[in-house]
Order: C-alpha cells, then structure tokens, then sequence
C-alpha cells in the first residue's frame, strides 16, 4: 500500500477543501461524487470491488450481506461519520477490514445545536417566528406565545460523553440543573466541574427531568431506549431532545404522545426513518423540527475530512489508523 497511492472513492460531495487535499494526496484516481447522488447498494457493491479505501457516511449502509460480498481489494472503509451504525463493525472486522470514524471534531456544534432545541422548544421560537413570517402578529399579549422558563429545571442527558459533557456546561450556564445517566458514572473530577448527578436507573432520572436530552449512539442495546412505556414515565411538561440517532427513541409513540399532550414538547434534529419522518410529527405546532444539521458548521464538517484523511494517510503508511474503530468499542 505504502508503494502506490490507494484507490480511494468517496460516496458524497464533501467539502470542497477536502476533495482538494484528498486528490493532493491520493491522485487523479480518486474518485469523488461531485452531483451528491446517494449511492445506491449496486453502487456501493461496485465500488467496494474496485477500491481499496471506501469513504462513505451515514447514507451508506454496509450491511452484513453487502460486506460479505466485497472485493478482496478493499482494506479500509473510512467512515465521513462520528457514528458507524451504517456500517455492520463485526463483519468488517472477521473480513480483515479496518473501519475508522471522525470522533471528537463534532462535540462544540453538536452541543451547540441540542441547546439551541432546548431553548427553542421551551420557548416556542419556531413557531413564533412562523406566526410573524406568515403575518399573523397583531401586538403584544399578556398570555400569548408562553413557553417556558428554563433557568432552574432539571435537565437530564442521556449519554454523558464529549457531546452530553459539552452539553452539560452550556446548560449549567443557562441555569439548568445537570442529572445524566450513562453506563457508568463519569470521573468524580467532571461531575465535580459540570455538578452533575448520575442516576443508575434511566426509568427513575426519566419520571423527575424537566428536560430529556439524548446524547448517547445507536447500538443494540440503545435502540427503543425511550420506549412507549419510558415515555410514559416523563411528567406532562417535560421537553425531549434529540441529537444523537432516531433509532433511540420509539418515534411512534412519542408522535403520538405530543399529540395527546401527554409530553409539552420536542426538539429533534434525527429521526428513527430517516429522512421519513412520523406524518403526525409534521402537523404538531410543539415539535421543532430539524434536518439533520447537528454536525453542519463549515469548521466542523471540514474538520471531519480531514479526520478521514488523517486516517487513510496513516493507514498508507503502514501504521494503525488513529480512530479505527472496533467491534468492542461499540
């Protein structure tokens, strides 16, 4: 590998700056997707057996059977991704695949976003911006368009890592009370700064949080973590949040419990059928809904690219990929 430049192919149109380097680097046969067309599983398949590093995102599901059928050429998928639940991490590995991901360049705009949902889901911006936007503000009302104060609730995040960590510090300086359940309590040096308190049991954090936030990644034992029966434990005013994968939460039921008024309001930038969203979310005037866009800075999607060529570049050189990812890491 280190004797010749690696075939490279890249499923989405990345940042221009990124590209650049990347056929810098790795030659005029690098092949990029200039028009964005998602790849499609043909696509995929074909291009597994003509490269030797595979750059997709979270677009790209490389399932188990479609691994399977992989070219003996390809050597490294290098994800364009923090998460990798688009790719089956066990497969790859027993085919002598190296999976990387793009960790920690995400953290600050993520966290940025969530508290962002926060506010704007307590406080109703969205739908007091629509309201102006469609010319229906006629003057200032004693009872109208109220929300609700965040300064001194209690915000619980599920997944205390870089992002509910950076998460935790915006929000302590909102006023906000730090609680996180996590599969194990963070150092007693981080709860001591962010002030937060850890609940071993999710169910009991759930039934005494004024705001949920979800900040922890989709695996097996994640997916339907809010189920319909944990929703059911959150107090009627209580905001949900989510960042982090759709998969998390049971989007069905918790569609139709904002429907009944059965939980104040949400905020979500995922979805658990992504890019199909629950129809009732779309029509409900308590749900902020985004596209996606927890990782689009400029800064950070660029930050990214050059995570994944970091890794291809180490990689080439012989040496083990600084963000490889592996299957008990998951």
């Amino acid at each position: 590998m280190a004797a010749q430049k690696p075939k490279v192919v890249v499923t989405r149109k990345l940042p221009d700056p990124v590209e650049t380097r990347m056929l810098e680097l790795f030659g005029k046969e690098t092949e990029l997707n200039f028009d964005d067309t998602p790849f499609t599983a043909d696509r995929l398949l074909d291009a597994m057996n003509r490269c030797d590093v595979l750059v997709p995102t979270i677009t790209d599901r490389l399932d188990k059977a479609l691994l399977a059928r992989a070219g003996e050429r390809l050597k490294l998928i290098a994800n364009f991704g923090a998460g990798v639940d688009n790719i089956d991490v066990a497969t790859a590995n027993a085919r002598g695949l190296i999976v990387t991901n793009t960790p920690g360049v995400l953290t600050e705009d993520t966290a940025d976003l969530t508290m962002g949902l926060i506010m704007a889901a307590s406080r109703r911006l969205v739908e007091g911006a629509n309201v102006v936007q469609a010319g229906g503000f006629s003057g200032w009302s004693p009872t109208w368009m109220m929300g609700r104060r965040i300064w001194g609730k209690r915000l619980g995040i599920i997944g205390m890592g870089r992002i509910g960590q950076a998460l935790a510090r915006r929000a302590a300086a909102f006023g906000l009370s730090i609680h996180y359940h996590n599969r194990k309590p963070v150092s007693p040096r981080i709860a001591e700064e962010l002030g937060a308190t850890y609940w071993e049991s999710l169910d009991q954090m759930l039934a005494r949080m004024d705001v949920i936030s979800v900040n922890c990644p989709h695996t097996p034992a994640t997916y339907h973590l809010l189920s319909a029966r944990r929703l059911k434990l959150l107090q009627p005013h209580a905001i949900v949040v989510n960042t982090a994968r759709g998969e998390v939460i049971d989007e069905g039921a918790l569609a139709n419990m904002l429907a009944r008024g059965e939980i104040a309001g949400a905020g979500l930038d995922v979805y658990e059928h992504e890019p199909a969203i629950n129809p009732k979310l779309l029509k409900l005037p308590n749900v902020v809904l985004l596209p996606h866009m927890g990782s689009a800075t400029i800064e950070g999607r660029i930050d990214m690219g050059e995570k994944v060529i970091v890794n291809i570049k180490t990689f080439m050189d012989g040496h083990r990929p600084p963000d490889r990812v592996i299957p008990a890491m998951l």
